[in-house]
C-alpha cells in the first residue's frame, strides 16, 4: 500500500512540473531626458500621437468604445498593432496600456511609462515596463520564433526605440 501511495504521489508531482506553461517575461528601461518632467508628461499621456516620438510608429488612430480608448499603430513596416489605454495618472505621471493585437512574437503584453523629475528643473527620467508572454502557451517542444528569447527582444527593441526617439524628439525642441 505505502509502495502505491508512493508511486501516485510521485506520478502526480511529475506531472506538475511539466505542466506550468511559459514564465512570465519582463522588459525594463529608464532614461534621462534633458526637458522638465511636466513637458515630458505632456508628450507621453498623448496617447493618440505616439508617432511623433516613437521612430517605429508612421501613423496613430484613436477610437473610443463606451468608456475605453484604443489606438492602432501603423508602423513604418506596414504592420498595425492595436492597443487599449488602461490608465492615465496625472499625479504618479503614469500611463498604462496593452496590446490587444500585433504581429509581434510575444502575447498578453501590458506596459506602463512612468515620467519622474530629475535632479534639476530641466531634466527628467522616464522609465517603460512591459510585461508579457512568448507566443507559444504550451510546454516544449517551442516552435522556432515562439520562444522566450525571441520574445523578450522583439519587446526590448520596441522599448528601446521607443524611449531613444522619446528621447531625441524632446531634446531637439
Amino acid at each position: 500500500m505505502k509502495k502505491y501511495l508512493f508511486l501516485m504521489i510521485t506520478l502526480l508531482l511529475s506531472f506538475q512540473l511539466f505542466a506550468h506553461g511559459p514564465t512570465p517575461q519582463k522588459v525594463q528601461e529608464s532614461l534621462v531626458i534633458n526637458a522638465p518632467a511636466d513637458k515630458v508628461w505632456t508628450m507621453v499621456k498623448d496617447f493618440c500621437n505616439i508617432h511623433n516620438w516613437h521612430p517605429a510608429v508612421e501613423k496613430t488612430t484613436c477610437e473610443k468604445k463606451g468608456e475605453d480608448t484604443f489606438r492602432t499603430l501603423v508602423l513604418k513596416s506596414g504592420e498595425t498593432v492595436y492597443e487599449k489605454l488602461r490608465g492615465v495618472d496625472d499625479d504618479l505621471m503614469k500611463l498604462k496600456f496593452e496590446i490587444v493585437k500585433s504581429p509581434n512574437p510575444f502575447t498578453d503584453f501590458n506596459s506602463y511609462l512612468i515620467v519622474t523629475k530629475g535632479s534639476t528643473d530641466n531634466e527628467s527620467t522616464v522609465q517603460w515596463t512591459a510585461r508579457f508572454y512568448r507566443l507559444y502557451k504550451l510546454n516544449p517542444p517551442i516552435p522556432e520564433g515562439q520562444d522566450d528569447a525571441t520574445a523578450k527582444a522583439a519587446a526590448q527593441a520596441i522599448v528601446d526605440s521607443g524611449l531613444k526617439g522619446l528621447k531625441k524628439t524632446l531634446e531637439a525642441n
